[in-house]
């Protein structure tokens, strides 16, 4: 069995789309995972499976969450080493996160993009707004709060497809948590 951690896309943001932690655990439980847990009210879920290709692991997961909640969820499926390597990634120098007043993000993405999407999105790179590339990941470092930049995340999922986005001491945190070791 491997843990894995998937990342709900736009769960909890509003009134109609709305998922305790007690009925994701459920859900997970009935599709046949182990070990589950949520973290945050931000759709986070850790849970342990067998092998199985994460393309369709995660297919699953959105099938199953579609048909018992009645709309559908994007699912950000990644593994244990790879949630280590996200909280380890230092995409910034130092003093450039101290100084920011934003909260470093991070935007999971489905798949690595293709080179030619990577150098259009970082093209839209700011100094008020930094980006930079990890391997299935974008981190976003904002100069203040991030409902006041003007960083286009339109543009940039046209490039790059759906994406969902958690602050990197969030993921931080679920390492330290479940994935230590």
């Amino acid at each position: 069995m491997s843990k894995h951690a998937a990342f709900l896309r736009g769960i909890n943001l509003g009134p109609r789309r709305r998922i305790s932690g007690a009925e994701l655990r459920s859900r997970f439980e009935e599709m046949g995972f182990r070990d589950v847990d949520t973290f945050r009210a931000s759709g986070n879920v850790i849970f342990g499976a067998d092998r199985e290709p994460l393309a369709a692991m995660t297919a699953r997961i959105e099938n199953g969450l579609a048909e018992s909640h009645g709309f559908e969820v994007a699912v950000f499926l990644r593994r244990a080493s790879e949630i280590r390597a996200i909280a380890d990634q230092q995409p910034f120098a130092r003093k450039l996160v101290d100084a920011s007043k934003g909260k470093l993000q991070v935007a999971l993405l489905s798949a690595k993009p293709a080179t030619r999407a990577r150098n259009a999105v970082l093209a839209l790179a700011t100094d008020d707004d930094r980006l930079a590339f990890g391997d299935r990941e974008l981190y976003w470092l904002p100069s203040g709060g991030t409902r006041d930049s003007s960083l286009n995340f339109k543009a940039i999922e046209k490039l790059l497809g759906s994406t969902t986005m958690r602050t990197k001491g969030t993921v931080e945190q679920m390492a330290a948590k479940y994935f230590a070791g």
